[in-house]
């Protein structure tokens, strides 16, 4: 019976290649550590301060003095934070689905037409129906809802 003589690499084994990994530069530690006092950030001046230049400074839309962007462009509108946005359902879409005749929430959503939690459906009269469903708790246009009444189908409410 062999044996396998060569090693097996694991976690407790991996090691960086040989002057791949240096220390990390400790700054602020004392004189003797040639990075004391100052830090290597020089005396005074805007570069020294905490929070700005250099790696992970600065300071969010700060333009350097220059009137920032989000000040100097017009506010104009408003939004409605109780806008309710409807998933549009096209009536040749119902065409496109499983025989049920009968149209809820979970139907649509079972065949992906609207997405849940995204906004109630809405039925649109895009398109033609070419027959009768039951349209149960949903939505529906003034024009959809001539159409599904022609084809022969009952909305309820």
């Amino acid at each position: 019976m062999a044996t396998d003589t060569t090693d097996r690499i694991g976690l407790d084994t991996l090691v960086p290649a040989l002057g791949s990994h240096r220390n990390r530069k400790r700054i602020g530690r004392g004189p003797g550590s040639g990075t004391g006092k100052t830090s290597g950030k020089g005396h005074k001046g805007i570069k020294a301060r905490a929070g700005h230049h250099g790696p992970g400074g600065g300071k969010p839309h700060f333009e350097g003095g220059q009137m920032p962007l989000t000040r100097r462009v017009p506010k104009r509108g408003f939004t409605n934070p109780f806008r309710e946005e409807s998933q549009v359902v096209r009536l040749d879409a119902l065409d496109r689905m499983p025989a049920n005749s009968e149209v809820t929430l979970a139907t649509l959503a079972e065949a992906g037409l609207v997405r849940a939690g995204k906004g109630a459906p809405k039925l649109l009269a895009n398109g033609q129906l070419t027959r009768a469903v039951t349209v149960r708790g949903i939505k529906v246009s003034a024009g959809a809802r001539e159409k599904i009444l022609a084809a022969g189908g009952q909305i309820e409410d």
